[in-house]
């Protein structure tokens, strides 16, 4: 156990140290949960382009479930990959519990209605805008989605740095599915709430001191393309 004025000086040592084990750490997280915002991204981009553009039978209830989705509780995010990824699941064979694979499923899942909900009404309002003259014009689907894409540009990039700010704050879910193994499945998340627990408070202070200024970069560049 440290008090607080040790354990803080000892934390800047760690981080102006380049920990081996604080970078570890700091590199697994932004590794697991780029990846998953990039693939929540890459799945629900067409989705809310279709959302966006088409109507269809059930499109209505499709939107209250996304929304609806934005409310879903780590844990129980956790536990349904868990049951998925275990050796009695239909994915056991995959081999991805405790591993960053799993991780990086749970995380997609948490950010995959982030970018749904936030990309449909970044593009709805420009559709409203170019919708009737592309109609008359005849564009076809892919190249209506192309100028929406192009006219939305900008605040998409918003889109995709809220679901990395998501993944990488989320720590029910990766806890049940990675374990917090040491060298192996620790992220920044993770590895606070249980050195708090075990009262190493200099790494849980280094790590919440690095994941609060990653939380301060995406502000900031949001706030940087929100202005364009």
């Amino acid at each position: 156990m440290h008090d607080l004025s040790e354990a803080a000086l000892l934390a800047l040592r760690l981080i102006g140290g380049a920990d081996p084990e604080l970078g570890q750490i700091v590199l697994l997280s932004l590794r697991v949960s780029g990846s998953a915002a990039l693939l929540a991204f890459a799945f629900g981009l067409p989705l809310a382009l279709v959302l966006t553009v088409s109507r269809f039978p059930g499109r209505g209830a499709l939107l209250v479930g996304v929304n609806a989705a934005l409310g879903l509780p780590p844990v129980v995010v956790g536990l349904l990959c868990y049951l998925a990824l275990s050796h009695s699941g239909p994915f056991g064979g995959l081999g991805w519990l405790f591993e960053p694979a799993g991780m990086v499923l749970a995380q997609t899942i948490l950010a995959l209605p982030i970018v749904v909900a936030l990309a449909h009404r970044v593009l709805g309002p420009l559709w409203a805008e170019i919708g009737d003259p592309l109609r008359i014009d005849g564009a076809g689907l892919a190249q209506c989605g192309w100028q929406l894409l192009r006219l939305g540009r900008p605040a998409l990039g918003t889109v995709l740095l809220a679901a990395f700010g998501r993944a990488i704050a989320e720590v029910g879910a990766i806890l049940i599915v990675g374990g917090n193994i040491r060298g192996e499945t620790r992220t920044m998340t993770t590895a606070i709430a249980l050195e708090t627990q075990k009262g190493d408070l200099p790494l849980a202070l280094a790590l919440g001191s690095i994941l609060l200024l990653i939380c301060l970069g995406i502000s900031a560049i949001t706030l940087r393309l929100e202005r364009r």
